[in-house]
């Protein structure tokens, strides 16, 4: 490895060598209204070969060019078009204030991306979607959701009704790396699935990777979400929310020091709760049931080359059954961030990242009083230096490591469970990635990844397996002892080529290694999920992904066609043996088995971009499949997120400067599932019989969803105000959130199934507000 970096060192001085007599200009891109940086806008310098580049994750870009005058165009969508003439004959650094494009634009638009980034991008199966999209789109009881939004975009699915699980390419829900503000999230859910984590008052950028991700990223197989906070406001204060009928939210924010530093708090919280309590029955009326979340930032300027930021979520989900049962989940971030600027090529990042998700089970009834805790906590110190040699390479080195601390279960009271002691690993990687201009029609990306997983000692037991998975052995290491190092090198390649100024085809291919699994029996991602992760027996799970896809736009970027097709191998696939027992605390390891997976697809995705109506049409036809050996005679076998046939129909209609009104259609196959083949008699119950896993499918599912967002004053006015209104499954179609079979009462000797449906038409309004 040492010699690798050597000669990238030796590659990057021989870049600088090769720029004599040129110069940089550099600087930050920023809404010229309240002071955020842009992400992705496009600088360009007209003549002497049209050289450009973009802004990054902190609004910062860099641009070397020869000595010269020259015309800089900047670019973002959402903004009006800025221009200016530069004399480039020494290093200058120069901010840009962008304007909102009109004064109807009242929001931060999220996608600062090229008209043209579908076919210009050298990076395939990445999705973004702006949070002016996500407001106009239907939502389930008036909240928006950003990760139900990005459900709609082809090749990725939902996990149902009830669930903010999504699975991306055949991947498993655990497959999907969620960071807000590069900090971990593992339960992305509020509600048991009926809320997303994410407050989209708080966001200011969501960028989705289907698994061809940059080398930066690591540690899942699937796909990466990046979701980034608003800095918030630093020329004035601002308050905006929304009232609706189940819940509300609120945010402030401000500058600390005008220009150079600023604060953001949101919160929201739902209060089905307060309904319950004017119910007459007291059953009902001591029943909990309710979540709240706050996102908070703030980020301050030391000078022209340094700037912290602080940021953090705390959320938290109630469930109690009176005083008899209660669930309690919730998860908290903390990010803290140094950018440094070391010249105009050079600019670093250094984070310091906390994540904790835990639940906490409280018992309270006559014959059993106790209480059961879990938590996952990870402490991440990250360095990351990007580096511009020239117009056509931009160059990231960094590394990451990641102490993860897992509490499978403490019990108290009266429960016959016994207390598992903490486990502990290391995670750690270096990645070094090039955005390389390779020629005027050809970009590559390309990068590498080693990431090494230490299993660390203590009081967590390790065990020896016989042939039929029978403990044969326990074994004990010191604390702090390192029992098992996996390493695992992750390259990534990603090519764009120019069939001419409007299409372009590209190719990707992607390693990617887990370490980390959530053992799971249910399609969705549920509170009391096990994370655990890899050790002497679970190895990680590795991926290796291809894709091929073409892409072109029509009428001067007003329609865009993507289509792209991938075929992605597993290894170290983890399934449970049939009859395992999920809901016990004795060791996991003997009622798992492994095998390897195979995911394959085709994606198309028609937008409209321009014009009162918008919106896209997305497909996806899909297989997702495993072969372990002892499950289903060993042949392959449908993965539980398999779906044939997956299509998304969104249409956002602007019917005047006041009123938008919405529409989505979704169809999907239904899910593979388990059904009884049989039935048996044992001591006069009714045993099911289960013969083929996954052999089944629960029935298609499809809905429509209505909305209209009616502005009630005039865009001049400082204090601004909506009502959106809305109607989730327009049409009341049942669809089944579980099938379960029972003996049928009247003839014992047939059985029935039992469809249970969550929704039919579900209403909603609410009130939003700024100023």
């Amino acid at each position: 490895m040492s010699r690798f970096f050597l000669y990238f060192l030796l590659l990057a001085i021989s870049f600088e060598a090769a720029a004599q007599n040129k110069f940089t200009l550099s600087g930050y891109i920023k809404d010229s209204k309240n002071g955020e940086t842009l992400i992705g806008a496009t600088v360009r310098a007209e003549g002497k070969g049209n050289m450009a580049t973009q802004s990054n994750d902190y609004g910062f870009y860099s641009l070397t060019l020869a000595e010269g005058s020259y015309k800089i165009i900047i670019t973002s969508i959402g903004y009006t078009e800025k221009a200016f003439e530069v004399d480039l004959s020494a290093n200058k650094q120069t901010d840009i204030n962008m304007d909102p494009a009109g004064k109807e634009i009242e929001e931060v638009v999220i996608t600062a991306q090229a008209e043209d980034r579908n076919v210009s991008a050298a990076r395939m199966g990445v999705e973004q979607i702006s949070i002016k999209e996500v407001n106009k789109l239907p939502v389930l009881f008036g909240e928006r959701d950003v990760v139900k939004a990005l459900t709609l975009l082809p090749g990725v699915k939902s996990g149902g009704d009830g669930s903010s699980s999504f699975f991306v390419r055949g991947g498993a829900a655990d497959q999907n790396l969620i960071l807000l503000d590069e900090a971990i999230v593992y339960n992305p859910s509020h509600l048991l699935g009926f809320f997303s984590t994410f407050n989209s008052d708080a966001i200011k950028n969501v960028t989705l990777y289907k698994g061809n991700m940059p080398a930066q990223y690591g540690g899942r197989l699937s796909s990466v979400m990046d979701v980034k906070m608003n800095d918030g406001s630093n020329k004035d204060f601002h308050v905006n929310g929304g009232i609706g009928l189940i819940s509300s939210r609120l945010s402030v924010e401000g500058p600390i020091v005008k220009d150079k530093g600023s604060f953001l708090i949101s919160a929201r919280r739902t209060y089905a709760d307060m309904f319950l309590k004017l119910s007459s029955d007291s059953a009902i009326r001591n029943n909990t049931l309710y979540f709240y979340d706050v996102n908070v930032k703030a980020n301050y300027q030391l000078g022209k080359k340094d700037r912290i930021y602080l940021s953090g979520y705390f959320g938290k989900d109630k469930l109690g059954l009176s005083d008899l049962f209660g669930l309690n989940w919730g998860n908290s971030t903390g990010t803290l961030r140094w950018n440094h600027q070391f010249s105009p090529k050079v600019f670093s990042n250094t984070s310091l990242i906390y994540s904790d998700y835990n639940y906490d089970i409280s018992i309270h009834l006559a014959s059993l009083e106790g209480r059961i805790q879990s938590r996952i906590r990870d402490w991440n110190l990250k360095e990351e230096i990007s580096f511009y040699p020239n117009a056509q390479n931009e160059i990231k080195i960094g590394l990451s490591s990641i102490y993860h601390t897992i509490k499978p279960g403490i019990y108290s009271g009266n429960v016959t469970l016994t207390n598992q002691p903490d486990n502990h690993s290391w995670e750690n990687a270096l990645y070094v990635n090039n955005t390389w201009k390779a020629a005027p029609r050809l970009t590559i990306d390309y990068g590498v990844r080693l990431s090494a997983f230490s299993v660390l000692g203590g009081a967590h037991k390790f065990y020896v397996l016989d042939e039929h998975s029978n403990i044969t052995d326990t074994l004990m290491y010191p604390s702090g002892s390192i029992v098992k190092t996996y390493l695992q090198p992750e390259p990534r390649l990603a090519a764009n080529y120019r069939l001419s100024p409007k299409s372009a085809i590209k190719a990707a291919y992607s390693r990617n290694a887990q370490y980390l699994h959530l053992i799971s029996n249910s399609n969705t991602s549920n509170p009391t999920d096990k994370w655990v992760p890899s050790n002497n027996l679970i190895q990680p799970e590795v991926s290796d992904l291809v894709a091929l896809g073409y892409a072109r736009n029509f009428k001067d970027n007003m329609f865009e066609l993507s289509i792209e097709t991938y075929y992605k191998r597993m290894s170290n696939q983890i399934d449970y043996k049939d009859g395992a027992n999920v809901v016990s605390n004795e060791p996991i390891e003997p009622q798992l088995l492994y095998g390897k997976g195979r995911a394959y697809g085709v994606e198309v995705l028609i937008r409209k971009t321009k014009g009162r109506l918008t919106g896209w049409i997305g497909y996806t036809l899909s297989r997702s499949e495993k072969q372990i050996d002892g499950i289903n005679d060993s042949k392959w076998y449908a993965a539980r997120q398999d779906r044939t046939h997956d299509l998304s129909v969104v249409a956002i209609y602007e019917l005047s400067k006041r009123t938008t009104l919405s529409g989505t259609l979704v169809y999907y196959t239904g899910n593979a599932v388990s059904f009884p083949s049989g039935k048996y008699r044992a001591d006069n119950q009714v045993i099911f019989l289960y013969t083929e896993r996954n052999g089944y499918r629960m029935p298609a599912y499809h809905r429509m969803d209505l909305s209209a967002t009616i502005k009630l004053s005039k865009p001049e006015k400082r204090f601004q105000s909506e009502l959106a209104i809305g109607i989730y499954n327009a049409y009341g179609r049942e669809n089944a959130y579980v099938i379960t079979f029972r003996e049928n009462p009247e003839d014992r000797e047939k059985t029935q199934a039992l469809r249970i449906a969550l929704f039919r038409f579900v209403p909603s309004i609410t009130y939003n507000f700024k100023f």
